[in-house]
């Protein structure tokens, strides 16, 4: 039985694995290597401050000072993200807390990252933004699109 991701050399290892196959995969290795040019020795740290405060809330990313959403906008001003390649970093991903991780705290993580794939998906302009349609004293508000 796999154990459940507990603490900072948890997601340390986990990133390790990650970065490992998708900087080398066929579909978005490229964009790890040649568009964002990562450095993972400077990398890893500030994305394991990230998923931690993702798990445990410690709040660490935020000293970094930097917007997900805007780092990825700026590598998407270089090169197209299309939903393949949001769907394969996912992928690769998943499969890299499931060969490593299983329990709540792993569960959690595929989760987020769905849910942060598919908000860059929108942010990047790849799939419309769904409106937002909310009951306001008994009427429906506009959408917003």
């Amino acid at each position: 039985m796999k154990k459940d991701i507990e603490n900072r050399s948890d997601i340390d290892l986990l990133m390790r694995n990650f970065y490992a196959r998708a900087m080398n995969d066929s579909v978005i290795g490229f964009i790890f290597t040649d568009v964002a040019k990562l450095d993972l020795d400077h990398h890893l740290p500030i994305i394991g401050d990230f998923w931690e405060t993702m798990l445990f809330r410690t709040g660490d990313y935020g000293r970094h000072g930097r917007n997900p959403l805007m780092v990825h906008g700026d590598l998407n001003e270089k090169t197209p993200l299309l939903p393949e390649h949001f769907e394969r970093w996912l992928e690769i991903f998943e499969e890299s807390v499931d060969e490593l991780f299983e329990g709540n705290a792993a569960a959690f993580i595929k989760m987020r990252a769905g849910q942060i794939a598919n908000r860059m998906m929108e942010y990047v302009g790849r799939i419309p933004m769904p409106p937002i349609n909310v009951q306001r004293n008994g009427e429906a508000a506009p959408d917003r699109r």
